[in-house]
């Protein structure tokens, strides 16, 4: 039986971390939080997660510092982020940097969810 995709969720809002934790095990999700993007980075197994997470405004590195930082090492983790600030300029660099979506924190959590299947779905040969 496969096991579940698992998602690492960086945010240093620990409610905003046991929501999405919550929601994201309701629909079949395993997942890791961490409170900032600086933990994350630390994590021998960081480029094993199906999907990262990604909130901004962190202390520390920003999430747009992350992006670069995993953008620079070559890193192909899929990266969804989830925002309470929606500038579009800054969301249409991290679209270039190749973030797989951008959402907002009121946005519906179907829209996320649809988002982590679409990026997690397991790829078939060519």
């Amino acid at each position: 039986m496969p096991t579940a995709p698992t998602v690492a969720i960086v945010d240093d809002d620990e409610s905003a971390r046991r929501a999405l934790r919550r929601m994201l095990s309701g629909v079949g999700f395993a997942s890791q939080t961490f409170a900032s993007a600086d933990a994350f980075v630390a994590d021998a197994e960081r480029e094993n997660f199906s999907c990262l997470l990604l909130d901004l405004q962190l202390e520390g590195m920003s999430g747009l510092e992350l992006v670069r930082d995993l953008a620079r090492r070559g890193s192909h983790v899929p990266v969804i982020i989830i925002t309470a600030h929606s500038e579009p300029e800054l969301r249409a660099q991290l679209l270039q940097y190749g973030c797989a979506g951008f959402f907002h924190k009121t946005d519906p959590g179907t829209l996320i969810v649809e988002a982590l299947r679409r990026v997690t779905a397991p790829k078939l040969p060519n």
